[in-house]
């Protein structure tokens, strides 16, 4: 599997680091190796904290301007870890302002691109060196698997954190223009120059690494940044935000701010020095982000949003593998994925097979504590996205699915809710058609490639999809057929940096990860120079 590979990958990359003691308890953080990293710039991880609540702007952590906070909550525990320092419109200006002057004035606006990519490797050392206390804290504010190194957990998400700035390091001096050859004489050249200062806001599913796939493009082409963590998650970012000024990046570079939507994400969309905005999360507010730029200095904007992904799995298939790539595909991270394989269709002659396995798969998860050796599938990440799961599954109960495994709260304490698959599915059910975000599995039967193809694409959704197959022709068939950024083959969630990710229709506007994602933060300028004169 997907996650199988990244394990290995790791484990590989850490192979000189020393190896994990072979019996641990609950509270001992197990981290695919990782070094011990007690002389780390953040110090050793203690779950009772103190951690950094406060707002990073100009290279300075300090309070809210009105001293407003707001607290952050333990998912597994329902219990309060702190109390953060909540952002409002006075300190989106103070941060903005750190931006614009650092772009237009200071150290980094005439920074060479080698210093840029010098800049950008000395975190990823920063992050290698602390990347225990990032995975426990990541862990403990929201939910991912912290001790079990066989399975996808907050570990796995610091290793991409340093895949990423590594890969945008290494395009920090590569941003090029071109030499064109134009009538008249005249020497005509493009230059692709930083866009300005860039608003950044990233959703709390995986904090760390939409952190890092924003910063990345962005410090490597010389923007400036303004970033809005979600409240449900601010802690490990502004723990990055020390080893940000640790590595030496000037005032003002990166500017980090907690708070809610309306009090800071809002005036930061709507901010006319700020040049452009990056957003990951819901489509709602993606259609509230492009309306905020046209009311106000009409900014750039790239939108990473909500998804409804089909997976489909043909006659052919081993089923084994679809039942392993479809589990993997909807309850990696809990189910909180924009791009998590909730539409599971299934041919009529593999379907009751299918439907067994996939059940008995998901149903033999284990759903505990994530700083359990044991941990496969930790709590969801609030009260309010637990409450929304278990209506959706309500509703599927209500409109005739049929629940084949799950569907119930696990334990009393902590958000946890149990891998649930619901059967007999139909296409106009609340369940097929809205973004779950949770651990619920839609499986749908289907007679014919046209109909699955069809029925795919019925959605204002289009973030990725899956095809299952041994057949060439079907998978090429399929894949060119379905209307999806991504189209993943007999796997899912084979994310790389180095290949682009983005929607179709409403899941989104331009392209993270890869070259492509330079686009976003650069513009194209144009000079032309007579050479006879």
């Amino acid at each position: 599997t997907t996650t199988a590979m990244l394990l290995r990958v790791a484990a590989s990359r850490l192979a000189s680091a020393a190896a994990a003691p072979a019996v641990r308890s609950v509270a001992t953080p197990v981290l695919l190796g990782l070094r011990n990293q007690s002389t780390a710039a953040l110090g050793e991880f203690a779950p009772d904290g103190p951690f950094e609540t406060r707002l990073f702007i100009n290279n300075e952590f300090v309070n809210a301007s009105n001293g407003g906070t707001f607290p952050t909550v333990n998912p597994a525990t329902e219990e309060v870890i702190a109390d953060v320092q909540a952002a409002d419109s006075a300190d989106v200006d103070l941060a903005v302002a750190a931006a614009r002057d650092a772009f237009d004035n200071g150290e980094w606006s005439s920074m060479d691109a080698s210093g840029r990519r010098n800049l950008l490797l000395k975190l990823v050392d920063l992050v290698d060196q602390n990347a225990e206390y990032l995975t426990m804290l990541e862990s403990l504010d929201n939910g991912k698997n912290g001790a079990n190194p066989g399975a996808y957990g907050a570990a796995v998400d610091v290793f991409l954190v340093k895949e990423c700035l590594s890969y945008y390091a290494g395009w920090a001096d590569k941003c090029q223009g071109k030499t064109i050859p134009v009538n008249g004489g005249n020497l005509c050249y493009t230059r692709h120059e930083p866009v300005g200062v860039c608003a950044q806001i990233i959703p709390w599913n995986f904090p760390l690494l939409m952190l890092a796939w924003k910063l990345g493009p962005a410090l490597a082409t010389g923007c400036t940044t303004v970033v809005k963590t979600s409240e449900k998650t601010p802690l490990s970012a502004l723990a990055f935000a020390k080893l940000i000024k640790e590595a030496g990046f000037p005032p003002g570079v990166v500017n980090i701010l907690s708070g809610y939507g309306p009090d800071a994400g809002e005036p930061l969309a709507l901010h006319d020095d700020v040049d452009k905005v990056a957003f990951t999360g819901s489509t709602a507010v993606g259609h509230k982000i492009l309306r905020m730029s046209a009311d106000s200095n009409m900014k750039k904007v790239t939108l990473e949003l909500g998804g409804k992904s089909p997976l489909l799995v043909f006659p052919d298939a081993d089923i084994d593998e679809a039942v392993a790539v479809a589990d993997l595909g909807l309850f990696m991270n809990m189910g909180q994925a924009c791009c998590a394989s909730s539409r599971l269709f299934v041919h009529e002659d593999v379907y009751d097979e299918f439907v067994e396995k996939a059940a008995a798969k998901a149903a033999a998860r284990t759903v505990a504590d994530p700083h359990s050796p044991d941990c496969v599938q930790g709590p969801q990440v609030d009260q309010l996205q637990f409450d929304k799961i278990m209506g959706y599954i309500n509703s599927g109960k209500d409109e005739g699915a049929r629940l084949v495994t799950g569907g119930e709260r696990v334990g009393d304490k902590g958000y946890f809710v149990a891998p649930t698959v619901f059967a007999d599915v139909e296409d106009d059910m609340t369940i097929a058609r809205e973004e779950i975000f949770g651990p619920v599995s839609s499986i749908l039967k289907f007679s014919s490639t046209e109909e699955a193809i069809r029925r795919a694409n019925d959605t204002v959704y289009g973030l990725a999809a899956g095809v299952v197959s041994r057949d060439v022709g079907t998978i090429l068939s399929v894949a060119n057929k379905l209307r999806a950024g991504t189209v993943w083959v007999n796997c899912w969630n084979a994310l790389d940096t180095a290949a682009p990710f983005g929607g179709f229709k409403q899941s989104g506007l331009g392209r993270e990860l890869g070259e492509y994602a330079l686009e976003n933060y650069t513009q194209v300028k144009t000079v032309v120079i007579p050479v006879d004169r």
